[in-house]
């Protein structure tokens, strides 16, 4: 397993491989982006959540930025696609099993037609719960319980940020899954409901841009509003690790 040799702003962010991700133990995947860092930082719960994971992914080109600017480590972006992709390569090669937690009917349908075609090996299955802010400890108890009588290889969570992490942290000593992983929007760019912007656009570090003039309404405070926000944090622990660094001066009264 490969981490940043020291924490970036508290979150022990991943730079490994994904093929090193262990699936022998239960270990819980989670992302961070520049949006989900400045909502953490008035969230405590989920903030919590994001550094209890077992692995956390530098999942956005800011994180990536501000990770360079800081420390001069050239950290790679992992994106929830690209987990997502990973697991389920690495399931179709030995006929395991996964579980999608979340969404509408409609996505996890797309989602169950595109995965028959494309990985005809994983067995899988579906739940798509009530779309609400708070779940009943009823509805929690069905969920654990449609997940544990599947008994899934990977367990994919998508209830968007941070609700899904949130709901993880809370339950995931309930759940019988190897690996449990909050990917969001992954289902939404599986199922082809959203497109992700072409590999060109990634490639450039500008998928945040294009997915903004795609979806200005959704994503305006995401990019926005949030930016200046995360760039001025940026700015302060740049300054802050500027000072410690300093050389201290010494002056000396004269005789």
């Amino acid at each position: 397993m490969y981490y940043l040799p020291n924490s970036f702003m508290g979150y022990n962010l991943f730079s490994g491989n994904l093929n090193s991700i262990p699936d022998s133990t239960k270990t819980v995947i989670n992302t961070i982006n520049q949006y989900s860092f400045c909502v953490a930082e008035r969230d405590e719960e989920f903030m919590k959540a994001l550094k209890s994971s077992d692995i956390l992914l530098p999942d956005g080109i800011g994180i990536v930025a501000a990770v360079k600017s800081i420390t001069g480590y050239n950290l790679k972006k992992i994106s929830g696609t690209d987990l997502h992709e990973n697991l389920l390569e690495r399931m179709d090669g030995r006929k395991g099993r996964c579980f999608y937690l979340g969404s509408s009917e409609n996505t996890l349908n797309k989602i169950r037609e595109r995965l028959t075609v494309e990985y005809p090996n994983i067995t899988f299955e579906t739940f798509s719960p009530s779309y609400k802010d708070q779940f009943s400890e009823k509805e929690n108890s069905e969920m654990i319980a449609a997940i544990n009588a599947f008994k899934p290889d990977v367990l994919f969570v998508g209830m968007t940020a941070p609700k899904q992490e949130k709901w993880v942290t809370a339950h995931k000593t309930e759940i019988d899954a190897k690996i449990i992983c909050s990917i969001g929007a992954v289902f939404d760019f599986y199922a082809g409901t959203v497109k992700r912007p072409s590999e060109f656009w990634i490639n450039l570090g500008l998928e945040w841009f294009i997915r903004l003039c795609k979806e200005p309404k959704r994503m305006w405070k995401r990019y926005v509003y949030y930016g200046p926000i995360f760039a001025w944090a940026l700015l302060k622990e740049k300054l802050t690790a500027d000072l410690q660094e300093m050389p201290l001066i010494y002056s000396k009264e004269p005789k």
